[in-house]
């Protein structure tokens, strides 16, 4: 893998013309219908520059095909997944276009190689008494026999395709009850389908153990919550999760082809991993966790089976190079301690494995195989985090490093170090930001203008519009991309209703979302694109802070979150303290409104407040659900306010509501055509689902 597969190299000067067509088939890109009646095929340029990224690449190494096959047992009769409401969850089918041996000029070569593997889909059994279940989902979902159940390692996002998975599961092995589910780690495709396969009654009864890592609620939580909102719109960016799947548009996920939609549901662990190292046993099945925080996830958890030699890795050990920063945005990762992680579970576990499997991707078998992989993903970790840092330590910045670093071709060559999730790209900037921060060093960066305020004065000096869509235009047809899109996005940003700016734009990040290897790159250019031609769409991306995440929020969370809502404007004039007693659960809280900042501490209560409000936390999750306001629970008795009640108008008064469809490029907020492409993402027609 090439640190930088698209850089300035392969992007810019690309002037000889070469119609290059990568693969047998089809004869040229034009055979192949785009969804869009504005978009286009690859361009000469594009096809050059994919087949040089392309052309080092070990493509005889075909073991993962044989690993992806091994032991499969059965597949449903249709990949298709409707919810209660008769929308469509999870769609498969849409891909059937990769079950052709047809090569695609429009996808890099090596994410057509990933996304085939990842169409070898249905129900595997990796060795007797253990099964999985891949394809209805971006995760996994895996079975594991106990003397009276299954044993159920990471349950999807939705129910509804973990309760498909688990019926494919009951017809060809028997119904046997899930005894046991063990979350492997604190993002929503590893729990968020918990309900599909579990009654929470059984839970509470005792029948049902739910196992999760050290601090898993907590950031299961907060990472849905908090800046959720934003999330969710940004996902639509690296998911891509309203372009069609085509080979113009969602060609796959990497770890998986998407992200299953539906309402994501929690239930609550019974059992956590506290210590590093903690053996348990259920259902007669000895498990040895090893707590892994930090790594791929803040809360994650490896289980090796002794009685088995079977070594499960979560995420942090998966057939990609991940993502050190991922673009929906979240904390900034750590692939030092990553590595560490890694390399502890080699020395402790990979030596005496048998088989390994992971919440993502197809078993490796052979204990040669394993330490392969263990090690070449231990060496990916810690050389992206070293060789950054050596840049760094010469004066590279964060601007500069992903035109600088690249990953030596020992661990490049391997496939499963391949950047299917992460990018070298991304993943070296990400480094950079964790240890120096976003400053790249220059003084003229430190206060910069907002791109809206600073692109009239680029677009004025550049002799204006016309000159630059001329100059634009230019570049584009010669294959310089990348020095397209900086005059462009310019006058984008200066003038958001100059149409032929915006189309010309969106042609190059198409051509530049064709060359990527990486799907959230790839993703992102085309989502952008289509944005810039379309507007919006009229599809909402999945609200991952349903009722389960809010009910699991701790009440010192909620009010965190209250805080982030508060229109700080607002609130200028207003201030007020506020005790808060949940009863019920012996929680109390002082909530302070000063300086147009909400704060609250736990475990105090104020001597003089101007309101003080008691009210059952069972009752209060009402309110934090958006199901009742707290007023109305004073007005019908459920809470009791002392002091000044008017509070409780004023601070709501404050309060914004987030909508995950604010603009991400200027002059994109119109709606899409109602005729959508895409009723998996979009929902236009749930029956059919095409």
């Amino acid at each position: 893998m090439k640190a930088r597969p698209m850089s300035k190299r392969r992007l810019i000067g690309l002037g000889a013309i070469c119609l290059l067509v990568v693969g047998p088939a089809p004869a040229s890109a034009a055979d192949l219908e785009h969804f869009d009646p504005l978009g286009k095929p690859p361009s000469e340029h594009t096809l050059k520059a994919i087949a040089d990224d392309s052309a080092g690449l070990p493509f005889d190494d075909t073991r993962d095909f044989d690993e992806a096959a091994k032991g499969f047992l059965a597949e449903p009769d249709s990949w298709k997944v409707v919810g209660p409401e008769g929308n469509v969850v999870w769609d498969l089918h849409r891909y059937d276009f990769f079950r052709s041996d047809t090569d695609f000029p429009s996808v890099h070569p090596s994410l057509q190689r990933v996304s085939r593997l990842n169409m070898k889909v249905g129900l595997f059994e990796v060795i007797p008494g253990f099964y999985q279940v891949r394809g209805f989902d971006l995760a996994n979902i895996t079975f594991v026999a106990g003397e009276t159940g299954w044993i159920v390692f990471d349950p999807l996002t939705a129910p509804e395709p973990a309760a498909a998975a688990k019926k494919l599961v009951d017809e060809h092995l028997g119904e046997r009850p899930v005894v046991g589910v063990v979350y492997s780690h604190s993002h929503v495709d590893h729990w968020g389908g918990v309900r599909g396969i579990v009654d929470e009654a059984d839970v509470r009864a005792g029948k049902v153990a739910i196992i999760a890592p050290r601090a898993f609620l907590a950031h299961a939580v907060s990472e849905n919550v908090f800046a959720g909102n934003a999330m969710n719109r940004r996902v639509q960016y690296q998911y891509g999760t309203q372009l069609p799947a085509s080979p113009f548009g969602h060609a796959g996920q990497g770890l998986n082809m998407n992200v299953a939609h539906g309402n994501v549901g929690l239930i609550a662990p019974t059992i956590v991993i506290e210590d590093d190292i903690e053996v348990h046993t259920i259902d007669g099945l000895t498990m040895e966790f090893m707590n892994t925080p930090n790594g791929e996830a803040p809360s994650q958890a490896h289980t090796w089976f002794p009685d088995h030699k079977v070594y499960w890795t979560g995420e942090d050990v998966t057939g990609v190079f991940h993502n050190v920063y991922t673009l929906r945005g979240a904390p900034v990762r750590n692939p030092h301690l990553w590595s560490q992680h890694i390399n502890r579970a080699l020395h402790r576990y990979g030596k005496r494995t048998d088989v390994m499997i992971a919440s993502h991707h197809w078993p490796r078998w052979g204990n040669e195989r394993v330490q392969e992989v263990l090690r070449g993903q231990r060496d990916l970790y810690a050389n992206i985090n070293n060789y950054v840092l050596f840049h760094a330590n010469q004066g590279v910045t964060i601007n500069q490093i992903h035109n600088v670093y690249e990953t030596p071709r020992g661990i490049a060559q391997s496939w499963f170090n391949r950047g299917y999730h992460g990018s070298p790209e991304h993943n070296s900037r990400a480094v950079v930001n964790r240890f120096l921060g976003y400053w790249d060093g220059n003084p003229a960066t430190l206060i910069p203008l907002s791109p809206a305020d600073s692109a009239p004065l680029y677009v004025r000096m550049m002799g204006g519009a016309d000159s630059i869509l001329a100059e634009g235009r230019k570049l584009h047809d010669g294959g310089d991309y990348l020095l397209a899109q900086e005059i462009l996005i310019r006058l984008v940003y200066a003038e958001p209703d100059n149409r032929p700016a915006r189309l010309l734009l969106a042609d190059v990040w198409e051509q530049i979302g064709y060359q990527q290897e990486n799907p959230g790159l790839r993703n992102s250019f085309l989502q952008g694109a289509f944005e810039l031609r379309n507007g919006l769409p009229t599809g909402l991306p999945p609200n991952t802070a349903g009722p389960d995440v809010v009910r699991a929020m701790t009440t010192g969370q909620f009010l965190d979150f209250l805080a982030i809502r508060m229109d700080a404007a607002k609130a200028a004039d207003l201030a007020f303290t506020v005790n808060l007693v949940t009863p019920d659960n012996g929680e109390k809280f002082v909530v302070e409104l000063s300086n147009a900042t909400l704060t609250n501490i736990e475990g105090f209560q104020a001597d003089d407040p101007d309101l003080t409000i008691t009210v059952d936390r069972a009752d209060l999750e009402t309110v934090m659900m958006g199901q009742k306001r707290l007023k109305t629970l004073v007005e019908d008795g459920t809470a009791k306010a002392m002091g000044d009640a008017s509070i409780l108008d004023q601070l709501a008064a404050t309060m914004a509501t987030f909508t995950p469809d604010f603009d991400m490029i200027p002059g994109t907020s119109r709606p899409a055509p109602v005729e959508a492409w895409n009723p998996y993402e979009i929902g236009v027609d749930p029956v059919r689902g095409e």
